[in-house]
């Protein structure tokens, strides 16, 4: 059986890398399997590689065919009978309701077996039918259904020339693709483009397979300013804020639809195209890693751009048509006006983009603080392309050259003038990181000795340069957009990713020291339980500490305002951290369901989180969820649902394991449960567990029972080895077992009884358990049925008939007395 463990995955952003579009950067004709092997060896973890078709399915069982006859359908006024020569010498009849089917044209036609597409990427499959009383052996085709456009007015007529027979995809320009989905951790800022990925597979390639590739990247060689007629001034309040903002002016361009070569980069990593200046910006940023916005020249009023913040409350609509308040420490990029454009480093406004009107823009490259842009994403939930990368650094040394690369495509694409200069305010250059190592640090973190020679060629395949060297060391200045090599151990960690982890040799030999210590440790409880439960068939879960505010309106014993919560939320689901692990063991149970997996059982040591008005607490817990049937059906076992007594004897096992004997059991008053129990030791509440209510169960779409369990982890830990382990003799005097059946009230417990048993039989009583419980219509309203067993022994000799017939009168009678109880 497989058990799904409904967890979140590490804290990663998946961007897509065109292989094609790599080439670009690095001439190189590896199999795409070997390149990603290679990334992921980087620390470029390569997540799936998928292929990209220009057209979907690459027009696969389309031929083409010529229409030898066209007449009209005898059941149907709008269909037409054809003939079509496919080039075999063997005809074949198509039904046809397209008005401009003709006698001798040649068309495309899907063969019986093809797989055809639709534009929102459902497929079906042409079969052999009848359409009205006629055969049809395939479909003529329409150039929307074949994914080559988006008329559907009427089939597509191919050029005369065509010969019949021919296969689709050799008259029309297919290509294909590679597309690495690459899982990018967030301090490899520095991957954030296929420039990047570029710079990191080059380094890769020259250590681990001996491969020395240059680097291209795009010229600006041809970028020169047409005429000095149309300067939109920059003015920069904060340079903190802004460390560096440059902008252009781009005129007399027109907007349009991108060439095919440009949509089809943008389409190989899920991007829409749009238009031609939008799409350049777009294909900078992923190929550059530098993000641009374009401003419609037109709207920028007084012919200036003022980079400040604005007063908090200042009303602003955006690209999405969402009227947003910011904050005083948002940065907006303003007009002369102080009127807002675009959230800076974020979103665009919705009347300054860039529309099919337009003709000339205002053209922006900068490098926004990473700190300041990410806390304004998070403030108004947002997640863009743009934000993505400002929020991790970019590379500052970009900034010009990106925009000088951008208007050189816009000018070729679009057809613009460039009519200013390239303003860029830079007062104070950001500065490459210096770093010493020492090769005995570098030799230690590793566990081996690299040789030296091969260090500095690492380094200096990632643009690391090397300024001074000793025998014992280097000195070295790290690129500014490597904003996570700050530190010698970071170094080392380059080193060590380009190099391969997997040619570190490791050792034959095992050192271990062995201690002992009689001090009773959260990990080794913690191990003890962990094999008892896995024993038992559960699985352990790890769930995440955030969660979703609206769970504590489930249950009263939760309060909204212990909630602590994030500053800056991943998304509206992980707002803020638990109380309770019931939740998240819900979310795996219904996981687990919706893959057809309806036997769960699980457990989870984790931690709850609070803020009461004294501070903040945290508090450790194990809890159990258990729902559906104990094991997988097997034909010579009987089945049985996992239900309350289930648990509570799993729970009987872990508690005994750890020494707690005679536990005091208590009705549980918590909302989370119709029915359950709390154990304690005294006064020190242990577990409390029991059956999850029907409404907080149909939240999560959860149609089955399911018994949760919650230790408080700290109370347990803490009693844990206090009474010392007592060895004993085994008795040498037989046990004797009697039952008894009692009919008693509804409200008579268990518990209860097990108490005064052993209150009325003190010495000779040793066990009592309840094997039986009945109910139902046989027996008087308001009354059950218990079958009761005890266990009686006397360590110094045999009891007899006579003994044994004393002490279960006695018990028989503290039952009526007590219980008024009926002996069945």
């Amino acid at each position: 059986m497989q058990l799904y463990i409904f967890a979140n995955p590490k804290n990663k952003s998946f961007m897509k890398i065109s292989y094609n579009w790599l080439q670009e950067f690095l001439k190189i004709d590896l199999d795409a399997v070997k390149v990603g092997e290679i990334l992921t060896d980087l620390g470029l973890e390569v997540e799936g590689i998928e292929t990209f078709e220009t057209i979907k399915g690459s027009l696969k069982g389309i031929v083409v065919g010529e229409v030898l006859t066209c007449e009209q359908h005898p059941n149907a006024d709008r269909l037409k009978v054809t003939t079509v020569d496919l080039g075999d010498g063997d005809p074949i009849q198509i039904v046809c309701g397209a008005p401009n089917v003709a006698k001798g044209q040649k068309v495309p036609v899907a063969t019986i077996g093809t797989v055809l597409y639709a534009e929102n990427g459902e497929s079906f499959k042409i079969k052999k039918g009848k359409i009205r009383g006629e055969v049809s052996n395939g479909m003529i085709c329409a150039e929307d259904e074949l994914g080559l456009g988006n008329s559907h007015d009427g089939i597509m007529v191919l050029d005369e020339d065509a010969k019949s027979g021919t296969a689709a995809a050799e008259i029309f320009e297919i290509k294909t693709d590679k597309v690495f989905e690459i899982g990018l951790t967030p301090n490899r800022a520095d991957g954030m483009s296929h420039l990047g990925v570029a710079r990191d597979l080059r380094a890769g390639l020259l250590q681990q397979e001996n491969i020395k590739k240059e680097l291209f990247t795009p010229s600006v060689s041809d970028f020169h300013v047409d005429e000095r007629t149309f300067k939109i001034n920059i003015e920069v309040e904060d340079n903190k804020l802004v460390p560096r903002y440059a902008g252009i002016t781009i005129s007399d361009l027109k907007v349009e639809e991108s060439p095919k070569w440009l949509q089809e980069r943008l389409q190989a990593i899920g991007l829409k195209p749009i238009n031609n200046i939008v799409d350049i910006t777009n294909f900078i940023l992923h190929g550059l890693g530098q993000p641009l916005h374009a401003f419609d020249a037109s709207q920028i009023r007084g012919n200036k751009i003022v980079v400040k913040t604005l007063p908090g409350g200042t009303k602003f609509k955006t690209l999405d048509e969402v009227e947003r308040e910011l904050h005083e420490d948002d940065i907006m990029i303003c007009d002369g006006e102080d009127n807002p454009l675009c959230i800076a480093g974020v979103f665009g406004g919705l009347t300054s983009g860039v529309t099919n009107k337009t003709t000339s823009i205002f053209l922006e490259s900068a490098y926004f603080n990473p700190v300041s842009v990410r806390k304004t994403a998070k403030r108004h939930a947002l997640n863009t392309d743009a934000s993505f990368r400002f929020e991790r650094g970019i590379n500052p040394d970009t900034v010009a050259y990106a925009l000088k690369r951008a208007a050189i495509w816009i000018k070729e694409i679009a057809g613009g003038k460039i009519v200013s200069d390239l303003t860029d305010i830079y007062p104070e250059k950001i500065e490459d990181f210096q770093v010493h190592i020492s090769y005995d640090k570098v030799y230690r973190l590793i566990g081996e000795e690299i040789p030296t020679e091969t260090i500095k060629n690492i380094l200096a395949s990632l643009e690391i340069k090397i300024n001074n060297q000793t025998a014992s060391g280097l000195g070295l200045t790290i690129p500014s957009y490597r904003v996570d090599v700050t530190r010698e151990a970071d170094i080392v960690e380059e080193i060590l990713r380009v190099y391969g982890y997997n040619n570190i040799h490791t050792s034959a030999k095992l050192n271990t020291s062995i201690s002992f210590s009689d001090k009773v440790t959260n990990e080794k409880v913690e191990n003890i339980i962990s094999n008892i439960l896995t024993a038992q068939g559960f699985n352990e879960a790890m769930a995440n500490s955030l969660t979703k505010p609206e769970y504590v309106a489930l249950s009263e014993s939760l309060n909204k305002d212990y909630n602590v919560t994030m500053l800056n939320a991943l998304s509206s689901d992980l707002e803020v951290m638990r109380q309770s692990l019931l939740f998240g063991g819900l979310e795996s149970v219904v996981y687990n369901i919706n893959r057809k997996n309806n036997e769960v059982k699980l457990f989870e040591f984790g931690k709850t989180y609070h803020k009461f008005e004294s501070g903040y607490s945290e508090a450790k817990h194990l809890a159990l969820v258990v729902s559906g049937k104990r094991t997988q059906d097997i034909w010579n076992v009987e089945n049985r649902v996992s239900d309350f007594f289930f648990v509570k004897g799993i729970i009987t096992i872990l508690l005994s394991r750890l020494g707690f004997e005679k536990l005091k059991s208590s009705v549980t008053k918590n909302d989370i449960f119709t029915e359950a129990i709390t154990l304690s030791l005294g006064k020190i509440k242990l577990v409390e567990f029991g059956t999850v209510r029907q409404d907080i169960l149909k939240e999560f779409g959860i149609k089955q029972e399911v018994i949760f369990a919650d230790f408080n982890w700290d109370n347990v830990l803490e009693n844990t080895g206090k009474k010392d382990v007592k060895v004993k003799a085994l008795p040498k005097y037989p046990e004797v077992k009697r039952d008894l059946a009692l009919l008693l009230d509804d409200e008579v417990k268990f518990s209860e009884l097990y108490n005064a048993a052993f209150q009325s039989e003190k010495l000779l009583l040793k066990n009592v358990d309840l094997f039986d419980v009945y109910t139902g219509d046989k027996l008087p309203k308001g009354k059950k049925s218990y079958a009761l067993s005890f266990v009686l022994q006397d360590k110094n000799k045999t009891l007899n008939d006579k003994q044994i017939d004393k002490i279960m009168n006695k018990l028989q009678q503290t039952f009526i007395k007590q219980f008024k109880a009926e002996l069945r």
